[in-house]
């Protein structure tokens, strides 16, 4: 349920801003102990993986200090002290005559002890402190010879820096990947190392908050990854931000504090809490219970909480995803309209509404539905983790590809050692803003995997994926865009391709499918080698006028879905009936595809449409298009309306477990839908623990199945049925 339209401003940083005004007044700043340079000795690497060099290794004062390949020599061995100094060859990195105009460049100058020579970090950031201005790479570039100067603080990714006594996070050092231990994740994914001071790395993890909390329909994507050891950090995750482990383990990251998502922009609302990510960390609450208020595509993965987990903030919240995850204490389910919870473990669970799914899940309450309604299936009957990345013994980074498991009851990791392989990172290319599909393209015809990293990717051609178990992993919310109405993505009918962390956005321009999972006819058994679909979401408008007539279509038999979000949007930018118009947003040929946690919402005719045989869905959550404008606009045939899934008419087997649809007619709600669900009526074709909801009774859902169960309207909210036939 989401009504409330009310977007809120981002908020900005002011800590800039107040130390540009105190060096204003003062013309120096003195640090303190909690903002002070941590001490060490060596490279200091920047903009394109370059070096900060001092020119022609000369100590002369007034030399150039410049940007320059990395070649470990003295002229790029830099000291940096605890008295807030940067020095090389004996002298400090200075601001030219104590200049603070943007573009002063950067000499090096006996030190003196002034502001000129003072430098504090911020996150990634280096602030000079008698002009309150950051170090900054000219241009922006990172060509040998690029000045350094001061400029005003942008957050840009010419004025990060990675220091050698490890006092700023490191988002990308030196190195073009390769299973090396220094790859170059571009500009927007930010590396903890455990060495580094708590108060640094939470200045970067603020940050990244402040600009992500209310950033609903932006840009900016984000991955925030923990090095192995142990933290003192509040983790506050916002929109389109995934934090994540880099150990093997989730316990080998532990964060003693907290993280979390909340609706404080919201007022406590957590239905739009979309878009965002944990992974493969174990958290300490400091507070004994932590909390993840989130709806939609926020999947919490591969975690460990040593304490409870809240999944609202005392709002309304609207549904999401757990899998391979152990909470040692309480999941309370609060507000939450419905959610599933897939091959985790847990202390109890606390609280229903409308739809609790519970598949593979140690500790999960038995089965009741409809009082409460808990639907509790033992085992998940095929599955494959999502892949994700990690650093070795040796430093070196990899991805882990789990493997398949079959009849699988709680996590992979607690006590085992999960199936799967690992593929170093030089089996991978690199994806980073800017990049073309060409170039995507062109690595995926090398054989080469794709890291894709958090950014937003424009794609004037099809990224076409033809070689068995090719691996595309997205971090941050990596989102692919379709231009002049093409295909986003295109898999062969061949085994054991694995999509992951990817957001697909519809362009202006009508693409007839977002993606394609095997060309139409495809026949192939791939029972012993599944392609798996996990964290992929599809979007439809919000962010600006989107149209697709199709979301994705799989064709491939023995395709796995593990979580998505296929979404017409509701809300936001270029929304309305004539404009984000897309007509199903998933559509199913292939045999014996299996689903778990499907959410399918507002979609125009039918959301789904399950034409393969022996297809299986763990959880369906939905909801029906809320602009309808009259009832005469929305007919199939002599029919009212689209039903949410509609099971093909040739289907003789097919099975689905915690379904739930619900309607809020609020452009006219006079409208009527004749039934939700829409299956053959055979005994091959099965349904479990079925739940219609006229949201605030403004429509009318009246069937649940076929001509059984409900109505959901103004008198009768809530419908149910246990089973069917």
């Amino acid at each position: 349920m989401r009504p409330n339209r009310m977007r809120l401003r981002p908020l900005r940083l002011l800590a800039v801003l107040a130390v540009s005004a105190l060096a204003a007044a003062t013309g120096f700043i003195a640090l303190t102990s909690g903002t002070a340079l941590a001490a060490g000795t060596g490279a200091i690497t920047g903009y394109g993986g370059k070096c900060v060099d001092v020119a022609g290794a000369s100590s002369a004062n007034g030399t150039a200090v410049q940007l320059y390949t990395c070649n470990g020599t003295a002229a790029q061995t830099w000291t940096v002290g605890s008295d807030g100094t940067v020095r090389a060859l004996g002298k400090c990195m200075d601001v030219t005559s104590a200049g603070t105009a943007d573009g002063t460049k950067i000499q090096l100058w006996d030190c003196n002890g002034t502001g000129a020579q003072q430098w504090t970090p911020s996150g990634l950031e280096l602030i000079n402190a008698a002009s309150g201005k950051c170090l900054d790479a000219t241009g922006p570039s990172s060509a040998d010879g690029t000045r350094l100067q001061i400029w005003a603080c942008a957050n840009s990714a010419n004025q990060q820096w990675n220091l050698p006594g490890g006092s700023t996070p490191s988002p990308t050092p030196t190195g073009t990947g390769g299973g090396t231990t220094n790859p170059d994740f571009g500009p927007n994914v930010f590396v903890f190392d455990p060495s580094m001071s708590s108060s640094t790395i939470q200045s970067r993890l603020n940050s990244t908050f402040n600009s992500q909390q209310t950033n609903q329909f932006g840009t900016q994507r984000y991955a925030l990854l923990f090095k192995p050891g142990t933290y003192s950090n509040d983790v506050n995750v916002g929109f389109y931000t995934q934090v994540a482990g880099l150990g093997f383990s989730p316990d080998n990251v532990t964060i003693n504090g907290a993280v979390h998502a909340e609706a404080d922009w919201f007022q406590g609302n957590a239905t739009q809490n979309f878009w965002r990510d944990a992974e493969n960390l174990s958290v300490s609450p400091s507070s004994g219970t932590d909390r993840w208020a989130v709806s939609q595509a926020a999947p919490y993965r591969r975690m460990h909480v040593r304490g409870n987990l809240a999944l609202d903030d005392g709002g309304w919240s609207s549904g999401g995803w757990i899998s391979d995850t152990k909470v040692d204490g309480q999941i309370q389910s609060g507000s939450q309209q419905q959610w599933i919870t897939r091959n985790s473990q847990e202390g109890s669970w606390s609280g229903s509404n409308w739809n609790m799914v519970f598949v593979g899940v140690q500790g999960a309450p038995g089965q009741s539905f409809p009082n409460p309604p808990y639907t509790t299936v033992g085992s998940a009957p095929v599955v494959r983790e999502k892949p994700f990345l990690y650093v070795d013994g040796a430093g070196a980074y990899n991805v882990f590809v789990p493997g398949i498991r079959t009849n699988a009851v709680g996590t992979t990791w607690s006590g085992a050692t999960p199936p799967g392989q690992s593929l170093p990172l030089s089996q991978f290319q690199i994806i980073k803003p800017g990049d073309s599909a060409a170039t995507m393209n062109s690595a995926l015809a090398a054989g080469k995997n794709l890291l894709v990293t958090p950014g937003v990717y424009h794609l004037n051609q099809t990224l076409n994926v033809t070689r068995p178990d090719t691996v595309i992993l997205g971090l941050g919310l990596a989102t692919l865009i379709p231009d002049g109405g093409i295909t986003a993505l295109s898999v062969a009918d061949v085994d054991g391709v694995k999509l992951a962390g990817l957001l697909v956005d519809a362009g202006t321009t009508n693409s007839g499918v977002l993606a394609e999972i095997g060309p139409s006819g495809s026949s192939a058994d791939h029972s012993g080698n599944p392609t798996t679909l996990s964290d992929v979401f599809f979007r439809v408008g919000g962010a600006g006028v989107g149209k697709a007539s199709v979301s994705l279509r799989i064709n491939s038999n023995n395709v796995i879905i593990d979580h998505s979000w296929i979404w017409r949007a509701d809300h936001g930018s270029g929304v309305g009936w004539t404009s984000n118009t897309a007509a199903n947003g998933l559509v199913v040929n292939g045999n014996n595809v299996t689903a778990y946690g499907l959410f399918v919402e507002h979609y125009q005719q039918y959301q789904v449409i399950w034409n393969g045989n022996g297809g299986r869905t763990y959880f369906f959550q939905n909801e029906i298009p809320y602009d309808v404008p009259n009832q005469s606009s929305w007919m199939n045939g002599s029919t009212q309306g689209y039903a949410a899934y509609k099971v093909g008419a040739s289907v003789t087997s097919h099975e689905a477990w915690g379904l739930g649809s619900y309607c809020y007619f609020s452009s006219n709600p006079s409208v009527v839908l004749a039934h939700s669900f829409e299956v053959p009526a055979v005994s091959g074709v099965k349904f479990h623990d079925l739940v219609t909801v006229s949201l605030g009774g403004t429509g009318t859902i009246s069937h649940i199945i076929n001509n059984t169960g409900g109505p959901s309207n103004s008198g009768t909210n809530v419908a149910n049925l246990v089973n069917f036939p």
